[in-house]
């Protein structure tokens, strides 16, 4: 990690009179591993390192232009130029040559008067162990068997099991350093590891897919039993399903569901996307958006989630901010750009797509709070409704902007507050302004999942399914 800051400060130690430069360096290694059929299909293994270079001209305008060597002329604008440029490889040549490119980029850019980089707020990073030092060392034969063994279990696990349609195994781990001209030096890593199978039972010519997985940051984390026994579970439920009857239900969520919905909404919370109008919490702060007693907070300190942090993709600490508390929106996460366009302090919520992205602000690490209530309490609650195990179509069926929500959907109907019959290809639709206020039950059953939002049972009342 230290050589890696290093060549971050003296990229930063190169900016020219007028200019402020921010360097984002990263390296990487992962590993993919897929079983099918008792053999391996596929074995991937890679290492990646590559540098992001952000120039800053000061000031904009005819002067700032002329002395990189840009178009001249014309009357003055407010605010600065901003350049970037990457590549994959820490060449010394390389890194020279990117730098040389992000000026030029930035000569030609449109001042803006909101074009600026972070700068250090006293926020201390929190103490996270986020690293296992031993993952990559581990050979890639136990990596292999671990496939291989998942595979096996789910084929031996109940004879309506036809096929397995995959077992994965894979692993990465991220080093980054970030430094810049206004004082930013920060480093942060992490690992993580998965399995994953996807399961094929059949009766007669119905057949049904399941999946399950678990996932850590080192190996010894993995439950490959669970990751098993759940894509049993899904696929074999759900033979003989059919349609729903029409009409207004409760519907309860599982974990994976709501996870991949929070993911989507994630968006509405950014104070980039309300900056720009496009979110359907717009203008709200200090509303009521959601049922009384909803609190929905982005922690990317707590080393149980998946996206867990020290540092954003700016430098700056990562820290745990409320967005909803007792049903009431509480403000939203910023970088340090969309911070000042909106005329607030920038929350530690910078992400990027690696070195060869841009920050921009958005979530981490999503949690509904939650309840008291397991899984069983919450479907004896509700007594009849539908149990939503998987959905489709969700990022062209939900908008963050209007907050429309449409998703075609599979799962099983709740008849006298337990699982009955499944039923497939049925429609539930609400908005998700309607959803959030009318929450029933959050469940305590918390599963940290891949991807920025946690999951765990929700019911919610209300909602129109369209099935038969």
């Amino acid at each position: 990690m230290s050589e890696l800051l290093s060549l971050a400060e003296s990229v930063v130690d190169r900016a020219a009179p007028g200019e402020s430069v921010e360097v984002y360096v990263a390296r990487g290694h992962e590993t993919e591993i897929r079983a099918f059929d008792g053999g391996i299909e596929s074995l991937a293994s890679a290492t990646s390192a590559g540098i992001g270079i952000r120039v800053l001209l000061e000031g904009g305008g005819e002067g700032a232009a002329g002395r990189a060597g840009g178009p001249a002329g014309g009357a003055a604008q407010v605010g600065n130029r901003v350049g970037f440029a990457w590549a994959g490889s820490l060449d010394p040549e390389v890194v020279e040559a990117t730098l040389a490119d992000a000026r030029d980029n930035a000569a030609y850019a449109t001042p803006d008067p909101a074009a600026v980089l972070a700068v250090p707020d006293g926020v201390p990073p929190a103490h996270l162990d986020l690293w296992d030092p031993s993952l990559a060392a581990t050979p890639t034969q136990a990596k292999v068997e671990l496939a291989l063994a998942l595979e096996r279990q789910v084929r031996s696990a109940d004879p309506r099991i036809r096929q397995v349609d995959s077992a994965d195994y894979g692993d990465a781990g991220t080093e980054v350093a970030i430094a810049s001209t206004t004082g930013v030096r920060a480093t942060t890593r992490r690992t993580s590891v998965y399995v994953s199978v996807s399961a094929i039972a059949g009766e007669g010519t119905d057949t049904q897919t399941g999946s399950g997985f678990s996932v850590g940051r080192t190996i010894g984390d993995l439950d490959p039993d669970r990751a098993a026994a759940d894509a049993v579970e899904r696929a074999v439920r759900m033979l003989g399903a059919g349609k729903a009857r029409s009409g207004r239900t409760t519907v309860v969520f599982d974990p994976r569901v709501v996870s991949t919905i929070l993911s989507v909404v994630s968006s509405a919370f950014s104070g980039e996307a309300v900056v720009k109008g496009r979110s359907w919490c717009a203008g709200r702060v200090g509303e009521l958006v959601a049922a009384p007693g909803i609190d929905l907070v982005d922690d990317p300190t707590d080393p149980r989630a998946y996206g867990a942090a020290t540092v954003d993709a700016e430098g700056l600490a990562c820290r745990r901010n409320v967005l909803v508390a007792d049903g009431v929106l509480q403000g939203f996460l910023f970088d340090t750009v969309s911070a000042r366009r909106a005329g607030k302090a920038a929350t530690g919520s910078a992400v990027r797509g690696g070195f060869s992205g841009t920050p921009g602000a958005g979530c981490r690490a999503l949690l509904l709070q939650p309840g008291t209530k397991g899984p069983a309490e919450i479907l004896a609650e509700v007594g009849d409704g539908l149990y939503v195990q998987s959905v489709t179509g969700v990022h062209s069926g939900v908008n963050p902007v209007s907050g429309d929500f449409s998703v075609g959907a599979e799962g099983l109907v709740i008849r006298g507050g337990a699982l009955a019959e499944p039923v497939r290809e049925v429609t539930v639709a609400s908005t998700l302004q309607r959803m959030l206020a009318s929450v029933l039950h959050v469940g305590s059953d918390v599963e940290w999942l891949p991807g920025i939002a946690a999951g765990q049972t929700l019911a919610v009342a209300d909602l129109q399914l369209s099935g038969t």
